[in-house]
């Protein structure tokens, strides 16, 4: 077996000639925490929907787990274990907590969604859902309406109902986008708990929030690597910081962008 579970080789998408990703190659390891960052505009999410299949590329091969996935639908990569989270906070907000992660979970049946099912065949679900609530930090949320979730609570969700679908490898897009700093460092307590025996690609774009997190980091600048390397390395170097405050005058603790 590979140590290399997701490979991109020469990775581009262009659109009426303007290049959103050019010639992005990456390797992901097995077990490991991998951060795809860069400043506003970089190409990490069109990155992302590359690798998820929500668009094609114009060239360039994905791998995943040794099988070239490059034409493949979002449902069949997903099918394969490779699963995303949004930038937008995705869920039923209308469904109580524990309904929306009850959702992801009819996913193992192999079928499609049974909203016409009874709910007593439903509650067949409702165990493992509360345990994907407890791993989150959700226990006592699961009569809530999702729409009525705190934005912190709400992205804890959309991670339950990512592991719902008993992912081999996460791609979580700006999980801690627009967070108050509490509920940063709750998020990032998260994917460090919920990462232990998987793979997780985590596009962000604060580079303090990948300290100590991510094992290898990625920069993206103007859709091109910039950077890559262990966060120590990646934070000191100068084209990084230049990236992302510019040729102005700025300032650097112990080699990091503030």
């Amino acid at each position: 077996m590979s140590d290399i579970l997701l490979e991109t080789n020469g990775l581009t998408k262009e659109f009426m000639g303007f290049v959103a990703v050019g010639d992005v190659s990456l390797k992901i390891r097995r077990g490991s925490i991998h951060g795809l960052i860069g400043p506003n505009g970089a190409g990490k999410t069109t990155c992302f929907n590359l690798l998820t299949k929500f668009l094609p590329p114009t060239r360039g091969t994905i791998t995943y787990d040794g099988r070239d996935i490059t034409g493949m639908k979002p449902a069949e990569v997903a099918r394969l274990g490779l699963v995303r989270s949004f930038q937008i906070s995705a869920v039923f907000p209308h469904l109580t907590v524990l309904e929306n992660v009850r959702m992801a979970l009819q996913r193992q049946r192999g079928g499609s969604f049974d909203f016409w099912r009874s709910d007593s065949i439903l509650r067949r679900y409702d165990d493992r859902a509360r345990a994907l609530l407890a791993d989150v930090g959700l226990t006592g949320y699961e009569r809530l309406p999702a729409g009525e979730l705190p934005y912190g609570r709400k992205r804890a969700l959309e991670i339950a109902t990512t592991l719902a679908m008993e992912p081999q490898m996460m791609l979580l897009d700006e999980p801690t986008a627009g967070m108050a700093h509490e509920d940063v460092d709750r998020i990032v307590a998260l994917v460090k708990r919920v990462a232990v025996g998987r793979t997780v690609l985590l596009v962000e774009h604060n580079l303090k929030v990948v300290a100590g997190l991510c094992d290898t980091i990625t920069v993206l600048t103007r859709g091109r690597v910039l950077a890559e390397g262990d966060y120590q390395s990646v934070a000191r170097n100068p084209e990084v910081i230049a990236a992302y405050l510019g040729t102005e005058a700025h300032t650097v603790t112990e080699g990091v962008p503030v």
